[in-house]
């Protein structure tokens, strides 16, 4: 009922900038958290920033000064703007979002996720 897409990874070379993006559709009322993990190869998947409804960020201690995530509540999109990339933030990055949807005439609440889309820094 609810899909991520997430887009904007790649390669980029140490001290590179990416911008992902995630836009989720569906039958969805409303969404309230918004954010984006992270799994490196042979670690387990880790928050790297959420955002509220309300704009209240929130991020990992790895990424502060060099990652910003933002919103678009009207097009139930997410950002991360990455700067300053460092070999160590190489993983497949994540979109999540806590989603009311509609289903059947009822709302219940959903965790989506999107696919996931890899991000790589070389040094």
């Amino acid at each position: 009922q609810v899909q991520l897409v997430e887009s904007g990874g790649g390669l980029v070379q140490a001290g590179g900038s990416l911008r992902l993006s995630c836009a989720a559709s569906g039958s969805i009322f409303s969404i309230n958290a918004m954010g984006w993990y992270r799994q490196a190869p042979g670690k387990q998947r880790e928050l790297v920033a959420a955002i509220t409804s309300g704009g209240s960020t929130n991020y990992a201690d790895s990424v502060k000064g060099r990652f910003t995530t933002s919103r678009d509540n009207a097009k139930n999109a997410v950002y991360l703007q990455m700067n300053s990339l460092k070999p160590e933030d190489t993983a497949v990055y994540y979109c999540n979002s806590d989603v009311l949807v509609v289903d059947s005439g009822a709302m219940r609440a959903l965790d989506a996720w999107g696919q996931g889309t890899l991000v790589t820094v070389s040094s």
